[in-house]
């Protein structure tokens, strides 16, 4: 895309906050949009790789800002926000990518495990909602972007937590979409199948982790596939609100 051509894409100044930006599919959102002229606010527990990401974005003409984000902390998505308002006057999305995966049968009981996937997956969202729902009221606009998954979908053995965390989030994400219908706030659930991420280095079983593992290399999408599909939903006009896409590879069953 040429700069003149960047300059008229609908997504050209657009001001987005990524969570989750540090690798897989907040990562490939971060360099699609960057490469479509947005202002990102990026954040991520791991900061050297988000400042990585942040410096290459940079250098090739990108509007970067990394903030050191643990969704789990409410002040940090307040922190995040409040970054985008300071540098830029406002915050046209919030895309909530943050996630993980302790899955594993539920006779292990590994309630530390369950306890971290309902406090970043679900209090995770809910914290970047209670932090830009302020924003987007009084702009008048917002856009809330969720990573959900087939997961709660499909139920399958040794994702039960995994996908009541997700259920729980799509059903926050539709009660969202109901109480907005003012048409200040648009909502979408971006649920992706298997796809070529991190997201097993949270299993704690070996054997399985190495299976899913092997699965997402045998036949996963490519983060950049899902990174066009958010693209996609925000370059919509403000009064098109696509709710929820399912994607996945054709062989997944």
């Amino acid at each position: 895309m040429t700069s003149t051509d960047t300059a008229t894409d609908p997504l050209h100044g657009t001001v987005v906050a990524v969570t989750g930006a540090s690798s897989g599919i907040g990562e490939a959102t971060a360099r699609l949009l960057s490469t479509r002229g947005a202002k990102l606010v990026l954040g991520a527990r791991r900061t050297d790789r988000l400042d990585a990401l942040a410096a290459e974005l940079r250098s090739t003409g990108g509007t970067v800002t990394t903030v050191p984000t643990d969704v789990v902390r409410p002040e940090d998505l307040v922190r995040l926000v409040g970054t985008a308002v300071e540098n830029h006057g406002r915050l046209d999305v919030l895309v909530g990518n943050a996630g993980i995966s302790a899955i594993g049968p539920l006779a292990d009981g590994d309630t530390a495990g369950w306890t971290s996937m309902i406090d970043v997956n679900l209090r995770g969202v809910l914290n970047g909602i209670a932090a830009a729902m302020p924003v987007f009221r009084r702009q008048g606009r917002g856009h809330f972007v969720t990573t959900v998954s087939t997961s709660g979908l499909k139920i399958v053995p040794n994702q039960g937590v995994y996908a009541a965390t997700k259920n729980a989030v799509r059903t926050v994400m539709e009660a969202l979409r109901q109480e907005s219908t003012d048409g200040v706030i648009r909502t979408t659930s971006i649920s992706p199948g298997f796809v070529r991420t991190e997201l097993t280095d949270s299993i704690t079983d070996p054997g399985l982790r190495e299976q899913i593992r092997a699965t997402m290399d045998s036949f996963g999408l490519d983060p950049a596939v899902v990174a066009r599909a958010i693209a996609f939903v925000i370059e919509q006009p403000h009064d098109v609100e696509i709710g929820e896409l399912t994607i996945r590879p054709t062989v997944q069953g």
